[in-house]
């Protein structure tokens, strides 16, 4: 982003601009998704405790504080507070980030009483980027548990190439800064498992398969083609 000797006209529309789609979408008022399962149906291998809290408190906290720096944005958007837009696009970017990922986990996961394993064109592309189902697992799992402190593993796809594509980001950074497109991703943050797994990631990420939503993968890799 050019700032420099720009007008303030151009530093404003410079700054929508480098929100473009997100910004727009944060405007309107954001709401925490009810899931599509009770918190309790995903044991053994996500207690409900940490449904509840992960859910109602962790998630809801990045929708409040979009919603609320979202509004910050757009006062200073009109009064034309060029300085106050800059200092709250980390802010945008971290809280958007969160509620979107968290909105993905959520539909990635299913009872395991529910649980199928991928089939289909889902299951093709698998065996063709990877070899196997197993063999790509044997590549997430320990890709995403050296992730440093906080963020996301994810199997992702690739327009440009029409690839399946194993990705890590940090924080709550979304797949697509990293030009993919999300079809499953795994949370890693602490409060994701640490009252369960304790400080064991590999474990969880060990168990996290039991309870894959394969179908709604194959659903977002069918709408990313």
């Amino acid at each position: 982003m050019a700032l420099r000797g720009a007008s303030t006209g151009q530093l404003a529309r410079s700054l929508r601009a480098a929100w473009g789609q997100q910004q727009s979408r944060a405007l309107v008022t954001q709401s925490l998704p009810d899931l599509p399962y009770d918190y309790s149906e995903l044991e053994p291998v996500i207690c409900a405790e940490i449904m509840e809290l992960h859910h109602k408190k962790h998630h809801q906290t990045y929708v409040t504080a979009l919603n609320a720096t979202a509004e910050k944005f757009a006062e200073a958007d009109y009064k034309g507070d060029i300085a106050t837009m800059i200092a709250l696009q980390s802010a945008l970017k971290f809280n958007r980030g969160g509620h979107v990922n968290h909105s993905i986990f959520w539909t990635n996961l299913v009872p395991p009483k529910d649980f199928e394993p991928p089939s289909g064109e889902l299951l093709k592309a698998i065996e063709s980027n990877f070899g196997s189902l197993d063999n790509m697992i044997s590549i997430f799992s320990p890709k995403t548990a050296a992730v440093q402190g906080s963020g996301w593993g994810w199997l992702g796809y690739s327009k440009d190439s029409g690839k399946l594509v194993l990705e890590t980001t940090a924080n709550q950074d979304p797949l697509s800064t990293k030009g993919l497109v999300p079809l499953l991703g795994v949370d890693v943050w602490e409060h994701a498992y640490y009252l369960q797994y304790k400080n064991v990631r590999p474990e969880y990420l060990k168990n996290i398969w039991k309870i894959v939503n394969w179908k709604n993968v194959a659903e977002r890799l069918e709408a990313a083609k």
